[in-house]
């Protein structure tokens, strides 16, 4: 049977092909796209790509890639990180790092990580001097003039210059490093927005993230559901619930009830919890046979891949340390 030719999209934008038996998995992929890159903190970091109703949907691992994606040769997927751990001291690894800040520098040019004018032109001073080095006035101009890094950049560029040059000496490594700590105290950090309807029929966007369920109303955060709060997570057809501990909301309202556009969306965003939960809030990997009390209806997805806690051991204690890497130049948009 004829193979199949898959083109990934890396977070320096570059793109590479990736020649797979037409049977293969979306775990053989990814095990092909990390060892690459040669990524060792790969659990954090996903495959995604636009289904029909151009949505972006994360490549399960556990199933063939041709039951997810109608024309996978026609199709661009692109690396991106999946779980945004509360702390980027978390990261051990400083090619993760890396990654993460690259996420960054999408998620601020895609308009996904939005904030003050102010702190996207320090976001973009520490990214301007990861990739150029030590300010200098020509070198500069000429760099914001072929990368676009903000959405406003005209508007704000001698703020990222003025900026920039304060940043004298700093490493790469330091650079991104200072790029996760500006963002991680963001309150859309790591945020991907799955738009819904309340009871009441207002528009409201939920999120997942590694302390639980978010509320959005615009891109204010109205609510959060810490998992400790949650009992049972389900849907039912477009109908996404969350069933609360009694003692959080009194017996009268223990379950939330948030109306998606269809079954799918609510399927996915389900999906995402199920990952999340397990990832962030399980010491060990869910066995596959077990039944899952918290998630229910609907699906038998269970998360495949090592929890948080795992991988920070196994990073830890395999002595593994990747080879030096080299950063790609950035290219011209």
């Amino acid at each position: 049977s004829k193979g199949l030719q898959i083109r990934v999209q890396g977070l320096d934008e570059a793109q590479e092909f990736y020649e797979l038996e037409s049977k293969a998995d979306g775990q053989l992929l990814l095990s092909d796209v990390f060892r690459r890159i040669n990524l060792i903190e790969s659990d954090y970091f996903g495959l995604e790509f636009q289904n029909l109703q151009m949505n972006w949907v994360w490549l399960d691992p556990s199933k063939l890639i041709v039951k997810q994606v109608r024309r996978p040769m026609n199709t661009l997927f692109r690396l991106s990180v999946k779980f945004f751990p509360p702390d980027p001291g978390q990261l051990q690894e400083e090619f993760t790092r890396y990654l993460f800040s690259l996420q960054i520098k999408r998620d601020l040019l895609d308009g996904r990580l939005s904030c003050t004018e102010n702190t996207a032109a320090l976001l973009a001073s520490h990214l301007v001097q990861s990739e150029i080095g030590d300010y200098d006035d020509l070198a500069d101009r000429e760099f914001l003039k072929m990368n676009k890094l903000l959405p406003c950049q005209e508007h704000v560029q001698e703020k990222i210059m003025e900026l920039h040059r304060r940043h004298t000496g700093q490493t790469p490594a330091e650079s991104d490093f200072q790029v996760l700590e500006i963002a991680r105290k963001l309150e859309m950090f790591g945020v991907r927005f799955h738009p819904a309807a309340d009871r009441e029929g207002t528009k409201i966007n939920l999120a997942v993230a590694h302390m639980g369920l978010q509320v959005f109303q615009g891109h204010t955060k109205i609510n959060t559901f810490n998992w400790s709060k949650i009992r049972k997570l389900s849907f039912k057809r477009k109908r996404f619930l969350i069933k609360l501990h009694p003692e959080v909301h009194g017996p009268h309202q223990d379950t939330l009830e948030f109306l998606m556009g269809s079954r799918d969306q609510c399927k996915i965003f389900w999906k995402n919890c199920v990952e999340h939960h397990s990832f962030f809030r399980l010491l060990d990997q869910p066995q596959p046979k077990s039944k899952a009390i918290f998630f229910s209806r609907g699906s038998s997805f269970r998360y495949s891949g090592r929890t948080q806690k795992q991988l920070v051991e196994y990073v830890r204690d395999s002595g593994l340390r990747r080879t030096p890497y080299q950063r790609r130049n950035s290219k011209i948009r």
